[in-house]
């Protein structure tokens, strides 16, 4: 399997050094594919300079992560795209290396890679609970994941719509729907060491709009009001807790607009898949032979 790194960025160039190092100093040597989304701050002549191996897409406009993520699987050449945000790096030089012999099931279309968030509370996420099973996931964090690029593509990729945050929990949902999972990862960890720059104000609106999408554009009829329902009451006092209620409200509200208007259609996922996903999400990971079952059949190649 041949590999691609995927890095979307913006203005962040300093950042953006240290996981490019990170990413040509891997064993695997995969591709390093740069999306620069507009950056000007002197981006693209930086990696030109100091990278030329790397594969730069430099765009004058700016369109967002999500779609630059999307361009980005299109262009990259490897079978597995590996995509870590411009704050982050690969701990060691095996990591890619690792991941890639994860892929050694055809259910598998993602995996969900360790990580680390040195500023925070430094405690290790995504990883599987001991390595003589295939441990599922709901979901992977975009900062630190692999994924099948031929899958990704057939799936149609993130919803471009979603303009920011969330995206990746509703790719999970719509992978898992065609029979495919996300693993949890074995590997070396990804340090994601999080970016002063970051618009909070922009992550509490698109998010908590996001959210309520999410339910109305995957969740099966039974179940979408008590999704709804949960998903409102979760957000409201989410913006309580941290103070930041204009924005984060101002998200849900937007999000019912969208959906009284119809202006995203609704393609319900089938209702066992709704549940496996809600297990998953509250209960933990599940080894892979106990749900299997519960997956959609795949053509056999």
């Amino acid at each position: 399997m041949k590999a691609s790194v995927v890095i979307t960025t913006k203005n962040r160039k300093e950042e953006l050094r240290v996981a490019l190092r990170s990413a040509f100093d891997q064993s695997a040597q995969p591709e390093v594919v740069v999306m620069d989304d507009g950056s000007t701050d002197g981006t693209a002549e930086m990696v030109r300079g100091e990278f030329p191996k790397t594969v730069l897409h430099h765009f004058r406009d700016s369109k967002g992560y999500i779609v630059r993520r999307n361009e980005g699987a299109q262009l990259a050449t490897g079978s597995v795209i590996f995509s870590i945000d411009d704050d982050a790096e690969f701990s060691t030089a095996q990591v890619v290396e690792q991941v890639l012999q994860e892929f050694n099931h055809r259910r598998i279309g993602a995996v969900a890679i360790p990580y680390t968030e040195p500023r925070k509370d430094n405690v290790e996420r995504q990883r599987a609970p001991e390595t003589s099973d295939i441990w599922v996931a709901d979901a992977f964090i975009g900062t630190a994941h692999a994924l099948r690029r031929d899958i990704f593509l057939k799936i149609a990729g993130y919803r471009e719509h979603l303009v920011h945050q969330g995206e990746e929990r509703d790719f999970c949902i719509r992978l898992l729907s065609k029979g495919h999972v996300v693993r949890l990862g074995t590997s070396d960890s990804i340090q994601h060491f999080e970016s002063p720059k970051r618009d909070y104000k922009r992550m509490d609106y698109y998010g908590r709009r996001n959210d309520v999408l999410f339910a109305w554009q995957n969740v099966p009829a039974p179940w979408l009001l008590i999704h709804l329902a949960a998903t409102t009451v979760n957000g409201l006092r989410s913006a309580f807790a941290v103070r930041r209620f204009k924005e984060m409200s101002r998200g849900i509200f937007q999000g019912y607009g969208d959906c009284i208007t119809h202006r995203y259609a609704r393609v319900p996922i089938p209702n066992r898949i709704y549940q496996l996903n809600r297990r998953l999400k509250k209960d933990g990971p599940a080894r892979l032979a106990d749900i299997e079952e519960i997956l959609a059949p795949i053509p056999k190649t």
